[in-house]
């Protein structure tokens, strides 16, 4: 399934860097040379963090794949709606500097999660997937710098393929993935992760 595809930044990015780009110009133009380093640099700062690399998806259909660049902070159990129970919980630290769009983790439809959002992650700052084996996968966010919420870029109802942009990150610290209590983890703390290329659970077989 194709997804929304990037240049080789996140389209937030590209407001930011245009406009460092034509203060460079003017810098070239009106000022010494040597103060055309400050803008130069601050291309480098901003292609860093808003960059939005090709990743290649690993064909596994009841695969779930890392939603985030960044390192497994703890594998547990926790309750989260919408399982009948507890689930399996991955949690991840996000890297600042790895790319800047979150991951869907598996293929599926995005359910309603509170009952009233219709952009989940918008308001709720979380994703919520129905596979078509009828699992339940969700994708939490917390811990944002500046106080600035991830962005979804995929609505309710929307169905999303494994590993398809689905938010922009906008520096938020962790991310925290509930699987089905059946799910067979495949990573372990301290392990480092990249978005979309690298499985981190097998879902049931249903």
């Amino acid at each position: 399934m194709r997804g929304r595809r990037n240049p080789f930044v996140a389209r937030e990015g590209i407001p930011l860097l245009a406009l460092v780009l034509v203060a460079g110009w003017l810098t070239l133009r009106f000022a010494e040379p040597v103060w055309v380093l400050l803008p130069a640099l601050a291309v480098v700062l901003l292609y860093l963090v808003f960059r939005d690399p090709h990743r290649a998806i690993p064909p596994a259909p009841l695969g779930v794949v890392s939603p985030v660049d960044g390192k497994v902070v703890s594998v547990d159990v926790a309750e989260e709606k919408p399982f009948d129970g507890s689930a399996r919980s991955i949690v991840f630290r996000i890297d600042s500097l790895g790319t800047y769009t979150a991951r869907s983790p598996v293929e599926g439809t995005i359910r309603d999660l509170d009952g009233a959002d219709s952009a989940v992650g918008r308001s709720s700052n979380a994703l919520w997937l129905e596979t078509d084996e009828g699992d339940h996968v969700v994708l939490r966010f917390d811990g944002y710098r500046f106080g600035i919420p991830p962005k979804s870029i995929a609505r309710y109802g929307e169905r999303l393929g494994q590993g398809q942009r689905c938010a922009y990150l906008r520096l938020t610290r962790y991310a925290e993935l509930h699987l089905p209590k059946a799910s067979r983890i495949l990573v372990e703390p301290g392990q480092r992760v990249h978005a979309g290329s690298e499985l981190v659970a097998h879902l049931p077989p249903p």
